[in-house]
C-alpha cells in the first residue's frame, strides 16, 4: 500500500542485522566480534561487553516493551528494490517472534512516484531533492526523506529503527534505546576527533568538546520519534552544508551524511548508547580465500540468481549466514526474477 499520510555471554542481539555491502569481493571478515561462533540455534556468544556507551544507571533500568517502527529509505532503482525485497522478507520472519520488539514497517520511497513493489513492501512515497541540489550524492536525499515522513505520516509506534535496504535481520531485535538515550552502531571509520579541523565548521567550540560527536551514522539507529522529528531538518542542513564545502566533501566522501547525522545529534544535545552488537560490520579482504565472490553492485540492473553458491571452507560463518539468508529470501519470495 502506499502511505499517504555487563562482561560475560551476550543475549541473541548478536547479528541482528548484516549488512549485504560488506561482503564484496573474496569475503569482508566480519571484524565486530571476538571469539565468534554460533550455536544451533543462530546465536552468537562474546566474551565482551557490547555496550561501549551507556549512562551507568541505565544498565539497571527494567525495560518494559516499547515497540518500534522500521523505517527504510530506498529508491525506485533494481539495485535498491531486489534489497528492500529481502530486507522485507526477514523483517517478516523476525517480527513476531520471542525477543521482538519490532513494530510496523515502511520503505520511504524518495521517488517521488510509486512504483511496482507497494503492493507488497508497506511504501510511503515522498519527493527527491530538486533536481542538481544533490550534487551527485543521492544518500543526500535520507535525511530529506526523513523529513517529510515524520511531517507527513501516521506512525503509531512512539520509537523508530532507521534502516537500510542492504541489511538482513538475523535475529529478533528489541529495542536497544533508553529514553532519551537512542541506540546506535559504532562504525570504526566515523572518527570526529581525527577531523576536529572539519568537524569545528559544523559544531563550533562553544558547543562543547569534539567527542560529543558519536561515532555512528543514521543506521541502524533505534531514536524517539519526537527525537527523531527533532533532529532531522538539522540532519539534512548540516549535510548540505558539509557537501557544499569542498574540503569536508573531499575528505568524508562517501560517508559525508553519516557524519552529518553524527554532528546534528550533538548539536541537539543526543548522545546514543554505543551497541556493537547491534550489527555485524565487515572488512574488505582481498583474495584471502579462493576466488568466491559476492559483491553486491554486481547487480545493479537486477536481482541476483537464486541458489548463490556458499563460501568455501575458512571464511567466516557471518558470511555463510548472510548468503543462507539471501538464499532462503529469493527461493521464497513471488515473482523474484521478474519483479
Amino acid at each position: 500500500m502506499i502511505g499517504r499520510k555487563n562482561g560475560g555471554r551476550v543475549s541473541p542481539l548478536v547479528l541482528v542485522l548484516l549488512a549485504l555491502g560488506f561482503f564484496v569481493v573474496s569475503y569482508n571478515l566480519a571484524t565486530m566480534v571476538i571469539r565468534n561462533r554460533f550455536s544451533s540455534a543462530g546465536v552468537s556468544h562474546l566474551s565482551i561487553d557490547p555496550v561501549i556507551q551507556m549512562p551507568n544507571n541505565l544498565k539497571r533500568v527494567e525495560k518494559r516493551r516499547l515497540p518500534f517502527h522500521v523505517a527504510v529509505t530506498a529508491t525506485d532503482a533494481p539495485y535498491n528494490k531486489w534489497q528492500c525485497r529481502i530486507m522485507y522478507y526477514w523483517y517478516k520472519k523476525m517480527k513476531d517472534l520471542p525477543g521482538s520488539d519490532m513494530g510496523g514497517f515502511t520503505r520511504i520511497l524518495h521517488s517521488g512516484r510509486p512504483d511496482n513493489l507497494v503492493e507488497e513492501i508497506p511504501t510511503f512515497v515522498v519527493d527527491p531533492l530538486p533536481a542538481g541540489l544533490d550534487r551527485g550524492y543521492i544518500v543526500l536525499n535520507r535525511p530529506w526523506a526523513f523529513v517529510q515522513w515524520l511531517e507527513k505520516a501516521t506512525i503509531e509506534e512512539e520509537y523508530v529503527l532507521m534502516a537500510e535496504p542492504d541489511q538482513v535481520f538475523i535475529n529478533p531485535l528489541p529495542n536497544l534505546a533508553h529514553g532519551g538515550y537512542p541506540a546506535a552502531f559504532p562504525f570504526f571509520y566515523i572518527k570526529a576527533a581525527e577531523n576536529e579541523k572539519l568537524i569545528r565548521k559544523f559544531y563550533p567550540e562553544n558547543r562543547g568538546p569534539v567527542t560529543d560527536v558519536d561515532p555512528i551514522g543514521n543506521s541502524p539507529v533505534i531514536i524517539k520519534k519526537s527525537m527523531l522529528a527533532e533532529i532531522a531538518p538539522t540532519w539534512m542542513n548540516v549535510s548540505m552544508r558539509m557537501k557544499e564545502d569542498p574540503e569536508t566533501d573531499s575528505t568524508f566522501g562517501w560517508v559525508l551524511e553519516m557524519y552529518g547525522y553524527a554532528v546534528a545529534s550533538a548539536l541537539h544535545g543526543v548522545k546514543h548508547i554505543l551497541r556493537k552488537d547491534f550489527m555485524i560490520q565487515g572488512e574488505l579482504t582481498y583474495g584471502k580465500i579462493g576466488e568466491w565472490r559476492f559483491d553486491k553492485r554486481s547487480y545493479l540492473r537486477g536481482p541476483p540468481p537464486k541458489n548463490l553458491p556458499l563460501p568455501p571452507p575458512g571464511v567466516p560463518e557471518s558470511v555463510v549466514t548472510l548468503v543462507k539468508r539471501v538464499n532462503e529470501a529469493t527461493a521464497n519470495i513471488p515473482g523474484w526474477d521478474t519483479a
